[in-house]
């Protein structure tokens, strides 16, 4: 049984706002928790690492998945101070927890101008559609080692 959700966000909120006034980068934060312990934390560090996928969450799943020895986060809940960009929700559902809860939404990040809808928008359109040019070349020779992968007898699936 999960300690009271509030304990657990607010002390994302703390990070954020630690975060911020540290002028690591933008004022989010995070903390993963297992069987009613947090087992990693992280708030935004973009502009410290010059790193754009330094977003709060993603340094907390890393951290997570290092302190566990595991690239999954079976049975972990995530509680974040925003409800997660398009990239940190990419590294959700790859890190797979159980649930996620959040503070602030995307349309509260837009207001303070972290709006990511763009993003949203770039990924329902047709790839040749994009505002970022994106070139298929030399599938043949990429897919040769997806072929090798798919017979590989020892490795990790995930």
């Amino acid at each position: 049984m999960e300690k009271n959700h509030e304990h657990f966000i607010q002390k994302a909120i703390e990070l954020a706002e630690k975060g911020m006034n540290k002028n690591a980068g933008g004022p989010f934060g995070c903390v993963v928790v297992k069987d009613d312990e947090i087992i990693a934390e992280g708030f935004n560090q973009v502009t410290t690492d010059n790193d754009p996928t330094a977003h709060a969450e993603v340094v907390a799943i890393r951290k997570a998945c290092e302190n566990l020895q595991n690239f999954q986060l079976e049975n972990c809940i995530i509680y974040t101070s925003c409800e997660p960009c398009p990239m940190c929700l990419g590294a959700i559902y790859w890190s797979r927890p159980k649930a996620v809860y959040y503070a602030c939404t995307k349309e509260d990040a837009a207001e303070i101008d972290f709006d990511d809808q763009f993003i949203y928008d770039e990924i329902d359109k047709d790839i040749s559609s994009r505002s970022i040019e994106f070139i298929n070349i030399e599938r043949e020779k990429g897919v040769e080692v997806f072929k090798q992968w798919k017979v590989k007898a020892d490795k990790t699936a995930y």
